[in-house]
């Protein structure tokens, strides 16, 4: 790819990028994305096939720019499975506000919109990934409360740390990050790991 070619690549994943931001509650369409990117529609197309490709590459952009998997490596530093579990709170969940707005525009679009639902199949998909990395490091070492399955385990603090559950605490309750990053990560702790 030549770096011009490289150059509208980026100047589109970005524009979709704000796109999403400024708007959330609407579908976008690829002549609304072309158009605010300066580029046509065929343009468009020869760099991404569909609105679905688009937006997946859109959330893996957000996460280079925001450089996810440099915080992620504390997860692989970790010296115990619990370490793990307490780190990946603290990144994830400090990492939900700075992603917030697009992942609201395609929760918000998901049950009505193809391309949103797999591009939000595929942040949730690496979260569960994650969660089943830690539970079954717990596992091994032996820590994982034994009336928890791996499957179960792994469902239960995918879940508690959904973006949904952020909002919810966030927004209706009025939880500071302090709290949010705490409360999670005793609830967890206190529910997988006997003492």
């Amino acid at each position: 790819m030549s770096s011009e070619e490289k150059d509208t690549r980026t100047r589109i994943l970005q524009t979709t990028w704000e796109l999403l931001e400024s708007n959330p509650s609407r579908s976008l369409k690829m002549s609304e994305i072309a158009k605010a990117s300066g580029v046509s529609r065929q343009a468009l197309y020869l760099h991404f096939d569909s609105r679905t490709e688009l937006l997946i590459a859109t959330t893996h952009y957000v996460d280079d720019v925001k450089k996810l998997d440099q915080r992620l490596l504390k997860l692989q530093s970790a010296k115990s499975g619990k370490e793990m579990l307490h780190r990946c709170v603290d990144i994830w969940g400090n990492y939900i506000p700075e992603i917030y707005s697009v992942s609201k525009a395609l929760m918000m679009g998901k049950d009505s919109d193809e391309a949103a639902a797999a591009a939000w199949a595929d942040i949730m998909g690496c979260l569960h990934g994650v969660c089943e990395q830690i539970i079954q490091t717990l596992e091994k070492e032996n820590k994982l409360a034994a009336h928890w399955s791996q499957k179960d385990a792994t469902d239960f603090v995918w879940t508690l740390m959904s973006i949904q559950n952020w909002e919810q605490l966030t927004t209706e309750c009025e939880w500071n990050q302090d709290q949010y990053i705490s409360h999670v990560t005793h609830v967890l702790t206190d529910t997988l790991i006997p003492k």
